[in-house]
């Protein structure tokens, strides 16, 4: 077995969104504040942070888009981790959007769905932003009819950012189908082997995005 890390490190200079702020890191409790506390000899560190919960690799939950929809509080284990899953290789340098022809000869029922794009080459720069590759609606919709369970992308977004719509949100999060954005290291991932998916948030109330650990497992 082998595991590949798909997740970006999140840092005081992580910029997601361009717009969005840079999380902030730093001591709650310093190792030399700390010493008050402990014997001599021991020190812990407890960190705060303050950021955008879209950040880094993270996941969409229903109540991202839906006030009535699940969020992370609600999610079940069973559609987060170690689900089958197969990786979709779709280049930028050919097309920008996905669609039903470049889905149709897998087999999507009860699997996670990994888009494999290479844009994650672009991730830290001004080229993230724009034009980037994007499922299109009725790519998401064929993904309902054939029983995803959960879509990931090494994209900026999984909608097309370039109007104000977002169908493909509402397409997957209406039919609880969860959403992992900004993956990388998909490259790595070999072919012609099983593949499973994980991605597990924090289980918190009232918060519909949260980054996650994301990996797969081979066989």
């Amino acid at each position: 077995m082998a595991i590949y890390d798909l997740s970006h490190t999140i840092g005081n200079e992580t910029i997601t969104y361009r717009g969005f702020p840079a999380p902030i890191i730093c001591d709650f409790i310093s190792r030399e504040q700390s010493k008050i506390y402990y014997e001599k000899g021991t020190t812990f560190q407890i960190a705060r942070m303050d950021f955008v919960t879209n950040s880094g690799t993270y996941l969409d939950s229903p109540f991202h888009r839906y006030e009535d929809g699940k969020d992370l509080s609600d999610l079940a284990l069973e559609r987060l981790v170690h689900l089958p899953a197969i990786c979709l290789r779709i280049h930028h340098s050919k097309k920008l959007n996905i669609e039903v022809s470049d889905l149709e000869k897998f087999e999507i029922s009860g699997k996670a769905i990994l888009l494999h794009t290479g844009w994650d080459e672009h991730w830290m720069t001004d080229n993230y932003f724009a034009d980037h590759p994007y499922l299109t609606r009725s790519a998401a919709q064929y993904l309902v009819d054939k029983g995803a369970i959960l879509v990931g992308i090494d994209s900026h977004n999984i909608d097309d950012t370039r109007s104000n719509d977002r169908p493909v949100h509402s397409i997957l999060l209406h039919h609880d189908i969860y959403i992992v954005e900004h993956l990388c290291g998909l490259d790595a991932v070999p072919d012609e082997v099983s593949l499973f998916f994980t991605a597990v948030p924090p289980k918190i109330k009232k918060v519909g995005t949260f980054p996650v650990r994301a990996f797969v497992e081979t066989e």
